[in-house]
């Protein structure tokens, strides 16, 4: 399935900084960044578990928010992208 995180991290702080660079690699190792807080993950429910878990340790629910996106519509409907960005088709071939 496809899923969109994203993510307000406070950066008031240096303990915030930290916590967006955190957040920025959990999300980075599961997905393409998209915008700069905006990551599309193709992953399957465990996969989404783990992300879920991994990145609700790196927040402060206090200060943070963290919102996923599960992407249902057909491959054709769920996205149009315009300008310069173009995300990677995970459906599609693979080339090396």
């Amino acid at each position: 399935m496809l899923v969109v995180v994203t993510y307000d991290v406070s950066t008031e702080t240096a303990a915030g900084r930290r916590r967006l660079r955190r957040v920025a690699k959990v999300c980075e190792s599961t997905g393409q960044r998209v915008q700069k807080s905006v990551f599309e993950c193709q992953v399957n429910e465990m996969q989404l578990e783990q992300l879920e878990r991994a990145l609700l340790a790196e927040i402060d629910e206090a200060q943070d928010n963290l919102r996923f996106y599960r992407i249902t519509e057909s491959a054709s409907l769920r996205v149009k992208q315009f300008g310069m960005f173009r995300s990677v088709d995970f459906d599609g071939p693979l080339l090396v």
